[in-house]
């Protein structure tokens, strides 16, 4: 699951791109630009959907349905940064809209949700009905930093909790409760993202230097990565698809590169004695150890805004009667906000060495419009 602090708007970005999101399986993703929206396929770079109608802010896709929530740019009367509009693109036309007092700064969805961050305000709906079920009073969150996972059994929300610190308010959305708050950093947060099952959440500071990842049912810290000794700005994080333990977490910054930090995924780890020594490493001096970070220098060009997801994680196995795996393979795709896709393939084998694949690359705001298609 993508985090999404590279989905708040920004309109006063000087960026083709304004807003950019993966929907919840990562199937699809949409881009928000100054002329209209974008709805893509992600596993072929297929146009889908285009409505040229104006400059947007916000984009969100409810996993692979015709339901979108789109927020305008303000820069027409009928396109306010304060009204939420839910969009079926189908019919190409408005099902539902929603009035707020301030400006919109994000929005998330699942199946029965629907999440919308205002600076001081976040509120949540029941989807299907549209009605209000509670509101959240929450500390100035200027970016409308958030995360969201939408697993229905595990459905958290989580807020920054402070402005001076890197606490998280973490939020059931389903029981209509707050859950817990943790202390991730000293500093404030930058990205925070949930798993999409909704089991861990990873945090990144103002500071970029280390990513904390937390168990959300008891809150406990259980692993720390550091991404680099100099500060940068953290524009995504990223977990790998899975049931239960991610295998990996990926985070893009402002330097450029791509980091990929191992938990299910190196081949070798070391084992711990205790029950959860297959997947747990056995200190946080583990976690930090080479050979659970992976870094592809100048992925992206320095300096700008990008939003990455994990769409899938492949393993080898050598002999199905000692399931041994002999190989890791991660598909990670890439949005970068002056307009370009970019995915990679990791593959690392039983000696931990990683190969990096750039296998696709295309130009978001050139594809011909005439293969759009309703979804």
């Amino acid at each position: 699951m993508a985090n999404q602090s590279s989905s708040s708007s920004s309109s006063s970005s000087s960026y083709p791109i304004l807003c950019a999101s993966f929907n919840q399986d990562a199937s699809c993703f949409v881009i928000g630009t100054r002329d209209g929206f974008k709805v893509f396929d992600t596993n072929t770079g297929r146009l889908c959907y285009e409505r040229a109608i104006g400059a947007f802010i916000i984009v969100e896709m409810l996993f692979s349905s015709s339901l979108l929530a789109i927020v305008g740019a303000g820069e027409q009367p009928s396109l306010s940064p304060r009204r939420l509009c839910l969009f079926n693109t189908k019919t190409g036309t408005a099902l539902r809209e929603l009035n707020f007092l301030t400006s919109i700064l994000a929005v998330r969805m699942n199946k029965k949700r629907l999440v919308v961050v205002l600076q001081d305000k976040t509120y949540v709906y029941d989807l299907n009905t549209v009605k209000i079920l509670d509101s959240i009073d929450t500390v100035p969150n200027l970016k409308g930093l958030c995360a969201f996972s939408p697993s229905l059994d595990s459905c958290f929300l989580a807020l920054p909790a402070s402005t001076v610190k890197g606490s998280v308010l973490l939020y059931n959305v389903m029981e209509l409760q707050s859950h817990c708050e943790i202390d991730a950093h000293r500093a404030p947060l930058a990205a925070i993202v949930l798993s999409s099952n909704g089991m861990y959440i990873a945090t990144a500071s103002e500071q970029g230097t280390i990513i904390r990842v937390h168990l959300v049912s008891d809150a406990t810290k259980s692993y720390s990565f550091r991404r680099g000794t100099y500060p940068s700005n953290i524009f995504s994080l990223s977990f790998g698809p899975s049931m239960q333990l991610p295998d990996i977490l990926v985070a893009t910054s402002s330097s450029g590169s791509l980091h990929v930090f191992s938990m299910g995924f190196a081949i070798n780890q070391r084992k711990s004695s205790s029950i959860l020594g297959s997947i747990i490493p056995d200190s946080v001096a583990d976690a930090l150890d080479p050979t659970h970070h992976q870094v592809l220098q100048c992925a992206v060009t320095a300096g700008v805004k990008s939003n990455s997801v994990i769409r899938k994680v492949d393993k080898v196995v050598a002999d199905t009667s000692t399931s041994e795996i002999v190989s890791c393979k991660a598909t990670i795709s890439i949005i970068t906000y002056n307009g370009y896709f970019q995915e990679y393939s990791l593959s690392i084998n039983q000696q931990n060495d990683p190969v990096w694949t750039l296998e696709h690359e295309f130009s978001l705001l050139t594809v011909i419009s005439d293969n759009a298609i309703s979804l």
